[in-house]
């Protein structure tokens, strides 16, 4: 069986949801885990922000208009006045639902409970279309099955269990729908997964019933070698391994976030990207499988400041390092690049918002220096050391451009430079010619 999701903007209006229908009524068995229709969740978002402030006529305002959306969206899906009437009635009863939250005390708790109404109503217009279209579709709900444990990360053994207990009631199901994102936590609250929403609630999924694929629809075409818009003669990415995805996922790719895909990682399931308006194309394979040897993608990050503590007493002095980490640990600023040497150490941050306060504390140590207006630049693929040669590539393509930092070794998947974001363009170009154009 195969887990496919589709995004807000694949399920954003009647004629996108038609769509779908068709890409996913091909006569195999599958899960389809839904998003709330694009912009919705904004809009509850706002709506609860509203009650925060205990404006109940500002919330109805925007609950009203809402409602009135999905009545028109209504009115363009179905053909038939059985379903359009039993969906609106549906509708109806959920926005009566989100206003029966403007006359009482608004928490974390009942906003978390308004967020969750935009799958509830997507997956319920879905899934009535294909039932009036003469698909065999059944509803799964995602609150029977998919929960969080005490920590707040998903409980796999219950979920497991419950969703298989839920696949039993209707065993000759063609489709069965199910939210993304919602879950309940383990005091039975609504709640949701947060990061990554309905990736992760597809990864679950699939690892849950072992699925052979799991799909993931966007409206994004899948993975490039570089960025086109800034790079001449890019090409599509076809294969990933999950470590060279997690580290396009950093750079800002337009790809999964690394936890989301950790469950499919983990019980050796494919991830397929897939683009909902190229249904045909054969998108990006992220699995466990490495394509020996080949350098797969080149990535930028912009706005990153370079820090370098330079200091005589490093000199062999243990737990100079330590010192160093815990001045930004105690700011919550994440270190991305690090390169150490006998008398000094360079890190590069995306972070500024303590920078001041950093460089304070960093002076008790040793002399610093900042370079700002920085970008890192990733080449990404198979980059085990054994592997001679690619490092002599890279380094040839960026031998016109200043380096501040090359760092290499810290996976097997990457090696980054760091430089000047006036240079990235070109470094870019130079990298393509050199590792994907054979110039």
């Amino acid at each position: 069986m195969k887990v496919l999701k589709f995004g807000g903007t694949s399920v954003g209006s009647a004629q996108r949801m038609k769509e779908v229908a068709k890409l996913i009524t091909d006569g195999e068995q599958k899960i389809v885990v839904l998003s709330a229709m694009s912009g919705t969740t904004n809009t509850l978002v706002e709506i609860s922000d509203y009650l925060y402030k205990k404006n109940p006529e500002g919330a109805n305002e925007i609950i009203n208009r809402l409602e009135a959306k999905y009545k028109q969206h209504v009115n363009e899906l179905y053909s038939t006045d059985e379903y359009k009437q039993k969906t609106q009635e549906f509708i109806k009863a959920q926005f009566d639902y989100i206003r029966s939250y403007t006359k009482d005390i608004f928490t974390l708790f009942e906003e978390k409970v308004i967020l969750a109404q935009g799958e509830l109503i997507s997956t319920n217009m879905v899934t009535n279309y294909l039932q009036e279209q003469g698909v065999n579709a059944i509803l799964l709900p995602a609150l029977e099955f998919m929960r969080t444990d005490k920590n707040s990360e998903p409980d796999p053994v219950y979920i497991k269990e419950k969703l298989a207990a839920q696949l039993e009631i209707h065993p000759d199901a063609e489709i069965y729908i199910t939210q993304g994102f919602i879950c309940r936590n383990a005091y039975g609250e609504i709640d949701n997964l947060q990061r990554g929403g309905s990736d992760y609630t597809a990864s679950l999924i699939g690892a849950a019933v072992n699925a052979s694929e799991i799909q993931i629809w966007t409206d994004i075409d899948g993975m490039h070698d570089n960025d086109p818009r800034i790079v001449d003669k890019t090409s599509p990415v076809r294969h990933l391994h999950f470590e060279e995805a997690a580290e396009l996922a950093y750079f800002g790719a337009k790809i999964l976030h690394p936890t989301c895909v950790q469950p499919a990682k983990y019980a050796n399931i494919p991830v397929r990207l897939l683009n909902t308006m190229e249904p045909t194309a054969s998108g990006t394979l992220i699995s466990n499988d490495t394509e020996k040897g080949k350098i797969k993608a080149v990535a930028a990050k912009d706005n990153i400041t370079a820090i370098k503590i330079k200091s005589s007493r490093m000199l062999l002095a243990h737990g100079f390092l330590r010192k160093v980490f815990e001045i930004f640990e105690s700011y919550q600023t994440s270190i991305d690049m690090i390169c150490t040497s006998e008398v000094g150490v360079s890190v590069s941050i995306d972070n500024t918002k303590h920078l001041n306060e950093i460089l304070d504390d960093l002076k008790k140590y040793g002399t610093v220096t900042v370079d700002q207006d920085m970008c890192i630049i990733c080449v990404v693929g198979d980059l085990e050391w054994e592997n001679v040669g690619f490092e002599a590539k890279a380094l040839d393509a960026m031998r016109d451009i200043p380096v501040r930092m090359i760092s290499f070794g810290g996976s097997n998947y990457n090696i980054s430079f760091l430089i000047r974001e006036e240079d990235k363009k070109k470094a870019l170009q130079s990298l393509s010619d050199h590792l994907f154009n054979n110039k």
